[in-house]
C-alpha cells in the first residue's frame, strides 16, 4: 500500500510543477514576444517500498523540464517607429547581456542618450558590426524586411536576426530573453522578416490555459483522495491485525 501512496505523491508533486507553469502562462498571456510553455512529464522505475526484490518495480512519475511552443504569435500594429516584430518561428533579434549575447523576439526597443538602440531595459541591441547606434537629431530611422536600419535614406546598421537548429540549446534567463545554454552556433535567419511598428504577442491560449487549469486542480484532488483512501485502508489493516494478535 506504501507503493501507491508513493506514486500519487510523485503525481501530486508534477502536478504542482504543472499548475505554477501553467499560472505563468496566464499571467503572461499579454507579454509581448511570450511562448507559451509546458511540463515534460516521465516515468521512473522504482524498487517497490516492500518486496523489493520483486520485479518489475514500480512506476513513478518524473519532472522531465519544461518545453516551450516557439510557434509564431499574432502581431500588432503600434505604430511606434522603434517597435520591431520578427515574421518567422525560430527567428531571434540578439542584445548584448553581460558578458555574452542573448537573443528575444520582444522588439519593443528605445533609444539610450547617446542614440544607441537597446531593450527596455538597457541592453544594447546587436547589429552585423555590433551595437546600433542612430543620431537623435537626425530624421526618423526606417527598417527594412530583412533588418537594415536607415536613416535620412544612408545605412546606420542592420539588426541581427538569428536561429538555431535545436530551439532546445535555448534556456530563459528572464526579462523576455534566452541563452545559448550549449555549444550549438547561431545561424542568420534568412526566411525571417522583420516588421517596423509592429510588435508580436504572446502564443498563449487564455481559454485553453484556463481549461488546463481546472484538469489540473481536479487530478491533484483526485490524487489526494487516492492517497487518503490509501493511508486509510492501511490504518484499518493495522488495526484488524492488532485485534487479531
Amino acid at each position: 500500500m506504501e507503493n501507491a501512496a508513493y506514486v500519487g505523491l510523485s503525481r501530486q508533486m508534477t502536478l504542482r510543477r504543472e499548475l505554477d507553469i501553467v499560472a505563468n502562462n496566464i499571467a503572461n498571456a499579454d507579454t509581448t514576444g511570450f511562448k507559451v510553455e509546458q511540463l515534460m512529464v516521465g516515468e521512473e522505475i522504482g524498487e517497490r517500498a516492500r518486496n523489493a526484490f520483486v520485479r518489475p518495480g514500480v512506476s513513478f512519475v518524473l519532472d522531465n523540464g519544461v518545453g516551450r511552443d516557439f510557434g509564431q504569435a499574432p502581431l500588432s500594429q503600434t505604430g511606434r517607429s522603434l517597435d520591431f516584430a520578427i515574421e518567422g518561428e525560430g527567428a531571434f533579434f540578439t542584445v548584448q547581456d553581460g558578458n555574452g549575447q542573448a537573443y528575444t523576439r520582444d522588439g519593443g526597443f528605445t533609444l539610450d542618450p547617446t542614440g544607441r538602440l537597446t531593450t527596455k531595459q538597457g541592453k544594447a541591441v546587436l547589429g552585423d558590426g555590433g551595437e546600433i547606434i542612430v543620431d537623435p537629431q537626425r530624421g526618423p530611422i526606417s527598417v527594412g524586411a530583412d533588418g537594415t536600419i536607415s536613416q535620412e535614406d544612408e545605412v546606420v546598421g542592420r539588426l541581427t536576426v538569428v536561429r538555431f537548429d535545436s530551439l532546445g540549446a535555448l534556456e530563459k534567463s528572464g526579462d523576455g530573453l534566452y541563452r545559448n545554454a550549449s555549444n550549438a552556433a547561431s545561424m542568420e535567419a534568412t526566411d525571417a522578416r522583420v516588421r517596423q511598428g509592429m510588435l508580436e504577442g504572446s502564443n498563449v491560449n487564455p481559454i485553453l490555459e484556463i481549461t488546463n487549469l481546472i484538469e489540473i486542480q481536479r487530478a491533484y484532488e483526485s490524487v489526494t483522495r487516492m492517497i487518503e483512501n490509501t493511508t486509510d485502508l492501511s490504518r484499518r489493516s493495522v488495526e484488524r491485525l492488532g485485534r487479531a494478535s
